[in-house]
């Protein structure tokens, strides 16, 4: 087998064990920052979504998303299981391939379950277990591969000269487009606005827990934008490493400086969200920027993120962990820049930019809104207030997160 393939291939394969950390990122990340009584919940979600996610990958979306050819004029691939068969690289063609088939799916399907995972964020702390896990599998399976192919799969948007080099709309902007569909069908959570208006802060129960699952996510994001080079070419890969953290470090300070000019506060939630903020703006153009556009893209993003979730705040858009912001708006916002700084920045490119985002974005929330409302009609998908206030570890689950030792006994805590 070619020595350069074996390396790609080990590389990509790295890099996809790097993706896999990010659910558990995710994962500590959302557990953080809802409170204590729903912990259980926000972590069985995490654990269904990857299982989810890499089965319905596996049976539709991969061949949905890459369908090796042209289908419906470029708008929808074909829906079959991954091809085993062809999945396996040849001696004679190791040496023109980056990569086998194995490694292509495994590393796709690490990117598709984000998606839901995005969504499960912020729709935290009043959903139903079931309808929630029923929209994960369909908006996974079906809507995510869709809007996937018409960029990486060859589609209209490739066509057109739309470029997201490792999703910052065709991932994260769509998982945050969905988030907010979901939230207005939703609702806020039952004391999160009071009669007059106003709002309730409800903080999340451990911060550190939330700071955790951002350093693992910013550690798991080397392999979503290195991996996304599809080779281990040393100058391609190191630059992506450099641009992506740069663009997070500036992520923090611009949340940083925004959030303590908003409210006169140093405010930890803020900074942690920056830094995601960050990472989701340089996600589309990290392979075409500089050291200082870099900084520039996540120093914006750090700053939307404080105004983003004020926004929605006084709309009353409640999303327990920022999601929207960080994933919707900061999506938005990273793959316009990319017509704005870097090798490919130009009034064209930005036009292009433009009707890309926008088309998935629409598509990824009237997705969602569609399968959230069938399921509100036939099952609904709020839990009843009783057991939003008792908490859903012990609603859906019968169970809690933490426990208390009192002499010699552990004592199940429901607060």
């Amino acid at each position: 087998m070619d020595t350069l393939f074996t390396i790609n291939n080990l590389w990509i394969l790295i890099a996809t064990v790097l993706v896999f950390i990010m659910h558990l990122g995710f994962a500590t990340l959302e557990a953080g920052f809802v409170q204590k009584k729903n912990v259980v919940n926000i972590l069985f979600k995490n654990c269904m979504i990857i299982a989810i996610g890499l089965l319905t990958y596996y049976l539709i979306g991969y061949n949905l998303m890459y369908p090796g050819e042209a289908f419906a004029g470029g708008f929808i691939g074909r829906i079959a299981p991954m091809d085993w068969a062809a999945a396996a690289v040849s001696e004679a063609d190791s040496a023109t391939s980056a990569m086998s088939g194995y490694t292509d799916f495994i590393f796709q399907g690490m990117f598709a379950a984000t998606c839901a995972t995005i969504v499960s964020g912020a729709v935290a702390e009043r959903i139903k277990l079931m309808p929630f896990l029923i929209f994960s599998t369909l908006f996974v399976a079906i809507a995510y591969p869709i809007t996937g192919m018409w960029h990486w799969g060859g589609g209209w948007l490739a066509e057109m000269g739309f470029y997201d080099f490792a999703g910052s709309t065709l991932v994260h902007a769509a998982g945050g487009f969905a988030a907010l569909a979901a939230v207005i069908l939703l609702g806020s959570r039952h004391d999160k606005y009071r009669k007059d208006g106003s709002m309730n802060v409800i903080p999340g129960h451990s911060m550190p827990l939330a700071a955790m699952g951002v350093f693992l996510l910013w550690f798991g994001w080397f392999g979503f934008n290195g991996g996304s080079v599809l080779s281990a070419d040393p100058n391609a890969v190191g630059l992506v490493f450099v641009t992506t953290s740069l663009a997070a470090a500036a992520g923090a300070i611009g949340a940083f400086v925004c959030s303590y000019i908003m409210t006169k506060t140093y405010d930890l939630s803020m900074v942690l969200n920056g830094i995601l903020g960050g990472l989701v703006g340089i996600t589309a153009g990290a392979d075409q920027m500089s050291g200082l556009e870099s900084i520039m893209i996540g120093f914006i993003a750090g700053i939307i993120i404080p105004l983003s979730v004020v926004f929605f705040d006084r709309i009353k858009i409640d999303d327990p962990v920022g999601a929207t912001s960080v994933h919707g708006i900061c999506g938005i916002w990273g793959t316009l820049a990319v017509g704005i700084f870097g090798a490919k920045a130009g009034i064209s490119q930005l036009g292009i930019q433009f009707i890309g985002t926008l088309a998935v974005g629409a598509f990824a929330f009237l997705a969602s809104f569609g399968i959230m409302y069938a399921l509100k009609l036939v099952m609904g998908i709020r839990v009843d207030v009783e057991e939003e206030i008792k908490g859903l570890d012990i609603g859906e689950h019968d169970m809690h997160a933490y426990s208390l030792k009192e002499d010699g006994i552990f004592q199940l805590t429901s607060e």
